[in-house]
């Protein structure tokens, strides 16, 4: 254990330096404790002095190469956004989907078919996914979800009154030239060929899984689901529309030598009334080498950089949205195919991880930055939706490919997260799982002993989203238990599996 933790129950420790402006509470029992890598990043975010009370570490904490902040932390500042603190794929995220299939309407067989099939219809690389008009995605970044459900017909039930913001991050929607005054054209251009498309980002998925047991009764049947039930879970982000604009926001080194040359092109052509603060921040970002250098960089959440930051971040996160309802529809029409008959689909909730809002806590209103983790608002706060205001706002925390994944709602008693929740297991230290695979010959098998089928999984890489890699699932879900972070409802089993 590292020096300078104080105790306060068995799954929750606060952790302080003399580096440190506010301390850190992590929400997790000794086990989960990260790394030194972690601990390290932790220190160095929590010494900025625009940060307001605590740092708020969950039971999925850990680094990443390349990132500024830990994975599955929730930092708050009362006057600042700080871009760094989060991934650049706004509003990364993962949807539940009810269908009304089950063992007594689908085999084995017809699940195989659907999957092989919907290798073809759901890429997870591609240069050209689902074809969108520049008018639609223009309307989808300024009207939300709506306009998709038009465009391509849409019959998932309840897709923006079980979505977080109903379907769309502005509260007052900007016109189409206001968009692209917030984002290059460029960009938007792209982002007409994207939709559709699960992406080669670590573990983004699509996952058929099956209800395997009940926890919570009351709430299980307030969400019309029951043992045995097949759920569509979808993790994915906002793709290439979401990276490039976050790129001209934040510090950070360019991935790729097309990333940069395809970003900077667009900056270069764009003709916005923003300008001047565009290349301010640029001038920032230069000035800190590209994130290599401290303090982290601040917005004004109130100045004219914080508000162009937050309209371009919007608009984005609308798209994330439609990227997961276009896979979820094609993914229906695919199964409806090969079925030969129609299948009911209902949205439970659509929801990200990666998110910056405006919100109330400890009597003040702050910006929070979640990076790896979902919003969990108890009852109290979710008063202005019909249904969870009586069980809470739903949360995922899948675990890994071939184990348990969890249907959670948000409680009450909350507040040392900021209603935050983690989004899945995180990576481990050591290794968790007795059967580590070697290669993807090993890893199908362990896969297939556990009932679980991988479709595509080209990457070289996929081996690392094994369930040796990741945090135990019992572990994780006792932590959130205790800390009343969450309150589990159902477990679920995956099944298939497309992933990169």
């Amino acid at each position: 254990m590292p020096e300078n933790i104080t105790k306060i129950s068995s799954h929750k420790s606060e952790w302080k330096t003399g580096k440190m402006k506010v301390p850190v509470v992590f929400h997790i029992q000794d086990a989960l404790m990260p790394g030194q890598a972690t601990m390290d990043q932790l220190e160095s975010v929590a010494g900025n002095d625009a940060l307001f009370h605590h740092i708020a570490g969950m039971a999925d904490v850990h680094s990443k190469p390349g990132r500024k902040n830990a994975t599955g932390t929730t930092v708050v500042s009362e006057k600042y956004i700080l871009p760094q603190l989060n991934d650049s794929d706004p509003a990364c995220g993962m949807r539940l989907v009810r269908l009304d299939l089950d063992d007594t309407n689908v085999t084995p067989e017809e699940i195989h078919r659907i999957f092989e099939s919907a290798t073809k219809t759901i890429p997870t690389k591609k240069y050209v996914g689902t074809v969108l008009p520049f008018t639609v995605i223009l309307d989808i970044c300024r009207l939300g979800i709506q306009p998709l459900i038009k465009y391509l017909g849409i019959k998932t039930e309840n897709e923006a009154e079980n979505s977080i913001e109903r379907g769309n991050f502005f509260a007052v929607p900007p016109s189409r030239r206001g968009i692209l005054r917030y984002i290059p054209p460029l960009f938007l251009f792209f982002a007409q060929f994207r939709a559709g498309i699960i992406g080669a980002a670590g573990n983004h998925f699509l996952d058929l899984m099956k209800v395997s047991d009940v926890i919570d009764d009351e709430t299980a049947r307030k969400f019309n689901l029951r043992k045995g039930q097949y759920l569509l879970m979808v993790h994915c982000g906002s793709g290439i529309l979401g990276q490039y604009t976050m790129y001209m926001f934040t510090a950070k080194k360019r991935e790729h030598v097309s990333t940069a040359v395809l970003m900077n092109l667009g900056r270069l052509l764009w003709i916005t009334p923003y300008r001047k603060t565009v290349q301010a921040i640029a001038k920032k970002i230069r000035a800190s080498d590209f994130g290599k250098k401290e303090p982290l960089i601040e917005f004004d959440g109130d100045g004219e950089e914080g508000q162009l930051y937050m309209a371009a971040r919007n608009a984005c996160s609308n798209f994330a949205h439609a990227n997961r309802a276009t896979i979820t529809h094609n993914f229906i029409q695919t199964a409806e195919k090969v079925l030969g008959r129609a299948i009911e689909a209902d949205l439970l909730y659509d929801m990200p991880h990666i998110l910056v809002s405006k919100e109330q806590h400890y009597d003040k209103n702050v910006w929070v930055h979640r990076n790896g983790t979902s919003r969990a608002y108890g009852p109290a706060r979710m008063t202005d939706h019909s249904l969870f205001r009586e069980t809470g706002e739903p949360a995922f925390i899948p675990t890994s490919m071939s184990t348990e994944a969890y249907l959670c709602v948000g409680t009450d008693d909350n507040q040392s997260s900021f209603y935050s929740c983690n989004h899945g297991a995180g990576k481990a230290t050591e290794k968790s799982d007795p059967i580590v695979p070697e290669n993807k010959v090993e890893l199908d098998k362990k896969l297939a002993s556990r009932g679980v089928r991988l479709y595509n999984g080209r990457s070289s890489k996929v081996i690392e989203q094994d369930s040796s890699r990741y945090k135990r699932a019992e572990d994780v879900i006792e932590s959130v238990m205790e800390n009343n972070i969450v309150k589990p409802v159902v477990k679920m089993q995956p099944i298939a599996v497309i992933m990169y």
